[in-house]
């Protein structure tokens, strides 16, 4: 896995900086391509001093006007807004970046030979009628909800990566990412973890939207890099969930927040979100028999080390 060149596109954001950390550490030449529309600079700055890193602060949707130096052995597609404030604030920028943006980074990938991965999402199925979502699954989905620049953007995503490989036989993969969390997510940007912590240190109201019933799947980052880092060794080329199959309700991850924290501060009900899903765990077999991965953080774990990081920044 050493001496390798890697594209990591979106790759000053949560999950792409860990990724970043990961392909430097195992001794690989790591190229960070990030316009900064929701990433953000301080989460690669401890690598800009490495000789094995090197930033690009561009759009991947202008990527033909972008001189890249070399060739790239993989390419990881990690580009769009991903949090619900983040893509009803950048609607057409979130279906751009998935689709041309896609497209454009395929081409990259067909030119070089290389390896290509491109970071889908849970929520193309949607709001989901079957409690344990498989990957032959085809969701249901609002087309023109205010959810659908993301969800149907992240569909095209998909449907563009499999012309590709049926084309062009590019070396492609497709990974659905489920809930997500750790250390560099920004405290306020909306998903129900940093939003819990940002109240309790704020020692404001948790808000739920809805009865608080609704569930979630919560895989620790490192958990996912792991498998992201997995999947791309693997020649498989339809979609594999990645996620934890544990799955709370909203007002159970309050509790145990709180629990965590030592705080304990009321909860304000809102309005449900619309097309808010009501459902969210991955059938995770695929993952399992394709490269042994699963999740290995418990979610106490990687929430006490999420609140550490969060209080140190604050």
């Amino acid at each position: 896995m050493k001496n390798r060149k890697v594209l990591i596109a979106g790759g000053a954001g949560f999950i792409g900086s860990h990724l970043c950390d990961y392909y430097v550490s195992k001794g690989n030449r790591v190229v960070c391509l990030d316009n900064l529309a929701t990433g953000a600079k301080a989460n690669i700055e401890h690598l800009i001093s490495s000789s094995s890193f090197t930033f690009v602060n561009a759009d991947v949707v202008r990527l033909k006007e972008i001189s890249l130096d070399g060739d790239f052995d993989m390419v990881f597609n990690l580009a769009s807004p991903a949090s619900p404030p983040d893509y009803f604030r950048l609607p057409v920028e979130t279906l751009r970046v998935n689709s041309l943006g896609t497209e454009n980074l395929l081409e990259l990938a067909r030119r070089c030979d290389a390896k290509f991965l491109f970071a889908s999402t849970s929520e193309v199925y949607g709001d989901p009628l079957i409690p344990v979502q498989k990957e032959e699954y085809w969701g249901n989905v609002n087309s023109i909800g205010p959810r659908s620049v993301y969800d149907e953007a992240k569909r095209y995503g998909e449907a563009m990566v499999m012309a590709y490989f049926r084309k062009y036989n590019v070396d492609t993969r497709i990974v659905r990412i489920f809930n997500t969390y750790g250390p560099r997510m920004r405290l306020k940007d909306g998903r129900v973890i940093p939003n819990f912590i940002a109240q309790l240190l704020e020692k404001k109201p948790l808000t739920v939207y809805g009865d608080g019933k609704q569930t979630r799947s919560f895989c620790y980052v490192d958990d996912l890099v792991a498998g992201l880092a997995g999947i791309m060794e693997k020649d498989y080329h339809l979609p594999v969930n990645l996620g934890n199959p544990g799955e709370f309700t909203i007002l159970e991850l309050a509790e145990i927040i709180q629990k965590i924290a030592g705080m304990k501060t009321e909860i304000e009900f809102l309005p449900p979100l619309e097309d808010d899903p009501r459902r969210r765990k991955p059938d995770i077999t695929r993952a399992k028999e394709l490269m042994g991965w699963q999740p290995s953080v418990p979610l106490e774990e990687g929430l006490k080390k999420t609140l550490d990081y969060f209080k140190k920044s604050m």
